[in-house]
């Protein structure tokens, strides 16, 4: 016989239309000011604004409730200036020859390079691992179900709570990442896949001109 999982009544707050709508629109326009940073201030952040972020991200839907993910937040300058090293490493490979040249193409108009500052400048660095399987209470072996669709739920939610705490961010994923386990002790069942940059921006922080897709063209309605 299976066992059935204990349930709670749920907690949900029916709004009327026109709350959704001024609700959605406001959402809306607190994350459309979000925009990727490569200048970051030194400036400490409070501990605990990075603490509730996390929380909120492990609110994350996941497959069969695995919460596969796993957040390593850096601070200690010997180790940022650790991880900028094997990132540029991988990076001066990436710009050098593994790049075809189309992607290069599509990256020139924002100016990245292999040169990475921002891993050392900024006040933390957050790298998410996705945990491909778990250990139960007997020490076996779980896999775990949709990984990669559980774990990029969670650091969409991440970085939309650092933006709306009033921080910036930037997703950087040098390619290959298993420097980052052998820099902080993460297990081989984890597989990193990406570093979040957070910090405060520069003062005159500079960002390229991009514009967003127009809601057509990103949605059809059936």
């Amino acid at each position: 016989m299976k066992n059935k999982t204990s349930t709670i009544k749920l907690d949900f707050n029916h709004l009327r239309p026109n709350e959704m709508i001024e609700r959605a629109k406001n959402f809306y326009q607190l994350v459309n000011s979000r925009r990727s940073v490569r200048d970051f201030e030194s400036r400490c952040v409070p501990i605990e604004v990075i603490q509730h972020c996390l929380r909120a991200a492990g609110t994350a839907p996941s497959g069969a409730n695995r919460q596969p993910w796993h957040f390593a937040v850096i601070s200690n300058p010997l180790i940022k200036k650790q991880i900028r090293e094997g990132a540029e490493l991988e990076e001066q490979e990436f710009y050098g020859s593994r790049a075809p040249q189309d992607w290069l193409d599509a990256l020139a108009p924002l100016g990245t390079d292999a040169e990475k500052p921002f891993l050392e400048h900024a006040p933390y660095l957050i790298v998410i691992f996705a945990e491909k399987y778990s250990m139960d209470a007997e020490n076996k072996k779980q896999k775990n179900y949709y990984v990669t669709e559980s774990v990029g739920i969670a650091t969409g939610l991440l970085i939309t709570a650092l933006h709306g705490a009033g921080l910036a961010t930037l997703t950087h994923t040098p390619a290959p990442m298993k420097f980052l386990n052998q820099i902080l002790g993460r297990p081989r069942a984890e597989k990193p896949l990406m570093i979040l940059v957070v910090g405060y921006p520069e003062k005159d922080a500079k960002v390229p001109a991009i514009k967003r897709k127009d809601l057509s063209e990103v949605a059809s309605f059936h």
